[in-house]
C-alpha cells in the first residue's frame, strides 16, 4: 500500500471491448476443442439436413414435370422423411452440445470473475461500491446463463441455417442465389444501424441497474439513520431518479429494436420479389426448370424462420453480450500483489495499540471533491471511539482508512508505531480487524466457519471465543454442537446470530485494533441490545473504533467525534456533546423522538 501511487483508477469496475470478450470465448473454445468441434459439426449437418427436403421438392415438381416413374417420386419422398428425421436428431444433439460448451464456458467465467473479486485490493471494491460489484457476479451472471440457455444456442443455430439455405439457392441457380443475396445489403444495412445503437445502450442498461443496486443498498443499510436524519424523502428521490433511470433505457432498447424488425421485414420483402421476378424471368427464357423456379422462394423463405428467431432472441443476445463484455472486463481487473503476507508486524502479546490520525484527506478517483478533510484525531490504547454523523459524511471512508483499506492523498494513519501507508493488506490485517454489517455465515460446520478467522484454533479456543460473545447457549444447543452444519442447506440462523459468529471471528483474530462499521444494523432493536454487550465484550481489551448506527452504542464508546461533508466538526464525550447543543445534541433529540 502506497501513498506515492497516483494512478487513477475509474470509478466502476472495466468493461471489455467486444473483441476482447470475443477472444476470451475462442481462447476458451481452443481449450476443449472435441467439444467445439462436435459442436460446430452437428449444427451444420442439423441445418443441411433441415434444407435438403426443399432441394429434394424442386426434384418432385420437375419429376412431375417429365412424367417420371411412381418409384422415382417415392424414393425421393422416403429420402426427404429420412432427411427431416436426421435433422431433427442433429439439432437435438447440437442443442444439447451447445449449451454443454455454454456451460463449460459460464462456469470458467463465472469462477475467474469471483476470483478476480476476491483477488482486489479492498480500496478498489469500496471505490467502485458493492452495486456495481454485485451486479457483475450475480446479475449479469444470471442474464449470461439465461441467454445461453436460450438466445445464444438460438442465434448460433439460425445462423448456420441460414449460411447453408444460402449456399441451397446458389446451388439451385446461381442467378437464383444472386437474386436472393439481393437482400443481404438490406439486412447488412439494418444490421449496421442496430448493433452500434443496442451495444452501447444494453451496457448504459446494465449500468444503470447496477447504479439503482448501489442506491438501494447505501439506503437500506442507513436506515435508521437516514430516519434520524430525515432523509427518507431525500433517498426516495435517489432510489426513483436511478429506477427512472433503467426505465427509460428499456423503453429505448424496445424502441430500437421494434425499428430493427421493421428494416428486417424489409429486407425479407425485397429478396421475396427478386427471387419471384428473375424465377418467372427464367422459366420464361427456358433457362430454368419449374423446379428449380419454385425451390428458389421455398428455399429464400425458409430463411424467415431462422431469422425470425434471430430477431427475436437477438435482444436477449445483446443483453448477454454486454454482460459477458462486463464479467470478462473484470478478468482484467488488477489484483492485489500480496493479499496474504507476513504476518510479522502483529505483536507477541496483542497489547492494544493507540491509533493516531493526523491530516487525513481522501478522495475517489475521478471525484473533484474529497470525501475526508483535514481530518484529525486519536484513540488511546485500549480506549474507544464513535464516529456519527449522516449519511454521506465520510464514516465508513474514514473506518476503511484506519483499517488500511485505502490510501489517502495526504495525512497518515499510525496503529502504534506502525504506519498503515508502509504495509500490505496482510500487514494492515495483522494490525487491524474490521467488521462491517455485511456479515454472512458460508455453508458448512459452525467450527469451520469459525476458523476461517483462525484456521489453528483449538475446540477449546472457538468455544470461549463463542462464551465472549454470548452465544455459547444457542451454540450448545445445536444438534451436533459445533460439527452442526450452518448457512445454505444447514441450520438456519437469524440476523443475531449470524453477527455474534461474527463477533466470535473477531475475538479469534486477537488485532489488538478493532473497526466495526455498523455491525448491529441488520438486527431488531431487541438483537440489537443483546448484540451490543456482545459487541462491547469482543472489544473489551482491544482499541475499538465505533461507526454508530445505533447512538446507544455512540454512548458506550469513551468519545465520540461527529463528522459533517467530511470533517470533524465535535469531538468528546456524550454528556459534553449534549450539553454543547450542536450536531450530536440536535441528533440525539431526533433519535430519542424516533425512538
Amino acid at each position: 500500500m502506497s501513498g506515492t501511487d497516483t494512478r487513477v483508477a475509474p470509478a466502476t469496475l472495466r468493461t471489455a471491448a467486444g473483441r476482447e470478450a470475443g477472444g476470451w470465448v475462442a481462447a476458451r473454445c481452443r481449450e476443449v476443442p472435441w467439444l467445439t468441434a462436435a459442436t460446430v459439426l452437428s449444427t451444420v449437418a442439423g441445418a443441411t439436413l433441415q434444407v435438403l427436403p426443399v432441394l429434394l421438392l424442386g426434384q418432385v415438381v420437375d419429376g412431375v414435370v417429365q412424367g417420371e416413374g411412381r418409384s422415382v417420386l417415392v424414393t425421393i419422398g422416403i429420402l426427404m422423411g429420412a432427411a427431416a428425421l436426421l435433422g431433427a436428431a442433429a439439432t437435438a444433439v447440437s442443442t444439447y452440445l451447445i449449451g454443454r460448451l455454454g456451460a463449460d464456458l459460464l462456469a470458467r467465467l463465472r469462477e475467474g470473475a469471483v476470483r478476480a473479486v476476491l483477488g482486489m485490493p479492498s480500496a478498489r471494491i469500496e471505490q467502485v461500491g458493492r452495486g456495481d460489484v454485485l451486479s457483475r457476479v450475480g446479475d449479469d451472471v444470471a442474464v449470461l446463463s439465461r441467454g445461453i440457455r436460450s438466445a445464444i444456442p438460438t442465434v448460433f443455430s439460425a445462423g448456420v441455417l441460414v449460411a447453408i439455405a444460402t449456399i441451397g439457392m446458389f446451388g439451385l441457380d446461381w442467378r437464383l442465389g444472386l437474386a436472393g443475396a439481393g437482400a443481404l445489403p438490406a439486412y447488412a444495412l439494418a444490421l449496421r444501424w442496430y448493433l452500434p445503437r443496442s451495444a452501447p445502450l444494453y451496457r448504459k442498461q446494465r449500468a444503470a441497474q447496477a447504479d439503482r443496486a448501489q442506491a438501494l443498498i447505501s439506503g437500506l443499510n442507513g436506515i435508521d439513520t437516514v430516519r434520524a436524519y430525515r432523509l427518507e424523502s431525500d433517498f426516495r428521490e435517489k432510489v426513483t431518479d436511478k429506477s427512472w433511470r433503467v426505465r427509460e433505457l428499456g423503453i429505448d432498447v424496445f424502441r430500437i429494436f421494434g425499428r430493427f424488425v421493421g428494416r428486417e421485414n424489409r429486407a425479407e420483402f425485397i429478396g421475396l420479389v427478386l427471387i419471384l421476378v428473375v424465377g418467372y424471368a427464367l422459366l420464361e427464357a427456358d433457362a430454368a426448370s419449374l423446379g428449380e423456379v419454385s425451390a428458389a422462394p421455398l428455399m429464400f423463405h425458409r430463411l424467415f424462420t431462422p431469422l425470425g428467431a434471430i430477431m427475436f432472441t437477438f435482444d436477449e443476445a445483446q443483453k448477454s453480450g454486454a454482460s459477458l463484455t462486463r464479467l470478462v472486463g473484470v478478468l482484467g481487473e488488477e489484483a492485489e500483489e500480496r493479499l496474504v503476507g507476513d504476518a510479522s508486524v502483529a505483536p507477541a502479546d496483542s497489547a492494544p495499540h493507540p491509533v493516531v490520525v493526523e491530516g487525513l484527506t481522501f478522495r475517489y478517483p475521478g471525484s473533484d471533491a474529497p470525501v475526508l478533510r483535514d481530518v484529525s484525531l486519536s484513540i488511546p490504547a485500549g480506549g474507544s471511539l464513535a464516529l456519527v454523523g449522516a449519511t454521506g459524511a465520510g464514516k465508513s471512508t474514514l473506518a476503511a482508512l484506519i483499517a488500511g483499506i485505502g490510501s489517502p492523498q495526504s495525512g497518515s494513519v499510525r496503529i502504534g508505531p506502525h504506519d498503515l501507508a508502509g504495509l500490505d493488506e496482510a500487514g494492515a490485517r495483522a494490525l487491524v480487524s474490521i467488521l462491517t454489517q455485511e456479515t454472512h455465515v458460508f455453508s458448512g460446520s459452525l467450527s469451520d466457519d469459525l476458523r476461517l478467522a483462525a484456521p489453528g484454533a483449538t475446540d477449546a479456543e472457538l468455544a470461549d471465543a463463542l462464551r465472549t460473545v454470548g452465544a455459547d447457549g444457542w451454540a450448545d444447543a445445536l444438534p451436533e454442537g459445533m460439527d452442526t452444519l450452518v448457512g445454505e442447506g444447514g441450520e438456519r440462523l437469524d440476523v443475531t446470530k449470524v453477527a455474534q459468529i461474527a463477533l466470535a471471528r473477531l475475538v479469534l483474530t486477537r488485532a489488538p485494533v478493532v473497526v466495526l462499521d455498523e455491525s448491529t444494523a441488520e438486527a431488531g432493536s431487541e438483537g440489537a441490545a443483546e448484540l451490543e454487550k456482545s459487541v462491547l465484550a469482543a472489544c473489551s481489551g482491544r482499541t475499538t473504533l465505533f461507526v454508530a448506527h445505533r447512538l446507544t452504542q455512540a454512548m458506550a464508546a469513551d468519545r465520540i467525534a461527529v463528522l459533517d461533508a467530511g470533517r470533524v466538526v465535535e469531538q468528546g464525550t456524550h454528556d459534553e456533546l449534549v450539553a454543547l447543543g450542536g450536531r450530536y445534541a440536535r441528533l440525539w433529540r431526533a433519535w430519542r423522538e424516533g425512538s
